[in-house]
C-alpha cells in the first residue's frame, strides 16, 4: 500500500527543502508535533521514497544566486482520476509544491530553477502529460518575503 502525504508531511518536507540539516526538535517546533513523531514521520518519508537522500549546494556563500520560480496552473482532464499526473509531478525535482485546488483549475505547482529554460522545459512536460487538458503558467519576477 503506497503511504499518501497529509499536511504535516508536506510541511516537514518544505522545511527540509529550506533546511536539509534541521533538527527533529526545529521540525517539531514548526508542524506543532513531538521530536519523536516527527522522526518516525522522516523514517517514513525516507522509507516511501519520498524523501531519497540529502544534498549539499555549494555556492561562493552569498545570496546572489538568483532561482527562477514559476506558478503552473494546471487543468486534468478528469478531476477525480487525474492522480497519474500528480505522481508524474512528484518526478521531477524542480516542482517544490503541488496544491490540489478548488474552482476553475485543478491543481497549482510550483516550479523553481536557476535556469529560467529548464523551467520551459518543465512546462512543455507538464503539459504533454496525458490527463493534461491545459496550463496556465506565471512566473514570479522576485520574491519580497523569503524565509
Amino acid at each position: 500500500m503506497k503511504y499518501l502525504l497529509d499536511r504535516v508531511d508536506e510541511q516537514i518536507l518544505c522545511a527540509l527543502k529550506s533546511n536539509g540539516r534541521a533538527s527533529h526538535a526545529e521540525l517539531s517546533g514548526q508542524v506543532n508535533l513531538s521530536r519523536n513523531a516527527v522522526r518516525v514521520r522522516i523514517e517514513r518519508l525516507e522509507r516511501e521514497g519520498f524523501i531519497r537522500g540529502y544534498t549539499i549546494v555549494t555556492g561562493d556563500g552569498g545570496n546572489d544566486s538568483h532561482i527562477n520560480t514559476a506558478l503552473m496552473f494546471v487543468y486534468r482532464q478528469d478531476r477525480m482520476r487525474g492522480g497519474e499526473v500528480i505522481h508524474a509531478l512528484r518526478k521531477i525535482p524542480e516542482v517544490v509544491a503541488c496544491d490540489v485546488m478548488t474552482g476553475d483549475f485543478d491543481l497549482l505547482v510550483r516550479v523553481e530553477s536557476p535556469q529560467a529554460d529548464r523551467i520551459r522545459q518543465i512546462w512543455q512536460l507538464i503539459s504533454e502529460l496525458p490527463g493534461v487538458r491545459d496550463t496556465l503558467t506565471a512566473f514570479a519576477l522576485s520574491s519580497v518575503i523569503r524565509k
